[in-house]
């Protein structure tokens, strides 16, 4: 069985790999979702604070924070992933910001956010990943990975499929969406333990 991608970092604590495998099949599956946050996230989640996310002492609480951030969004705690990106004044705390604002449907404020962070590294990890998750006959994404990431027209993809979950384009949007997640928390996980 392949790993998956948080199983790489071996320094994450046992209540964050609980909360990442909790439900992994199904998480993170929609590219636009509606509501309150769910009960389970709530009750995974609600105690949780950045000392408890890996098994090392925290080098940088801001990243630690923004592990938080992600984890919220991975479960569609929207509220509580938007209420501490935006208290992280980063290019990292935009990024999560921008992702908030694209999964809850308001597509113009993902723009906003995303141009926070044009110059943020993981763009270049998504961009080389990207390209492989891309299948032949998505050219809408095709046009967002063939440059570089490109979270606008990430965005405006997102915008033309997320009420046609039928589309098989839409299910290629949360495989990218999901790489997306994936390459961002890895890289506030390896910055908040210093590795």
């Amino acid at each position: 069985m392949d790993k998956t991608p948080w199983q790489s970092l071996d320094f994450l604590s046992p209540p964050v790999t609980a909360v990442l495998e909790a439900d992994a099949q199904a998480a993170y599956r929609q590219l636009v979702v509606q509501g309150a946050t769910p009960p389970g996230a709530r009750e995974m989640l609600g105690g949780l604070y950045p000392d408890d996310l890996i098994n090392r002492p925290v080098r940088d609480v801001a990243y630690a924070r923004a592990m938080l951030a992600g984890l919220w969004l991975w479960h569609d705690g929207l509220n509580e992933s938007h209420e501490i990106s935006q208290a992280l004044p980063s290019a990292t705390g935009s990024f999560w910001h921008a992702i908030m604002h694209r999964r809850e449907g308001d597509f113009s404020n993902a723009k906003y956010w995303y141009a926070r962070c044009r110059q943020h590294p993981v763009l270049d990890e998504i961009a080389t990943q990207s390209r492989s998750a891309a299948a032949v006959g998505d050219e809408p994404l095709h046009q967002v990975t063939e440059n570089g990431w490109d979270p606008d027209g990430f965005v405006d993809v997102v915008q033309a499929v997320h009420r046609t979950p039928a589309d098989p384009l839409y299910a290629a949007a949360v495989r990218l969406q999901r790489l997306e997640w994936h390459c961002l928390f890895a890289h506030c996980a390896r910055r908040a333990a210093g590795v």
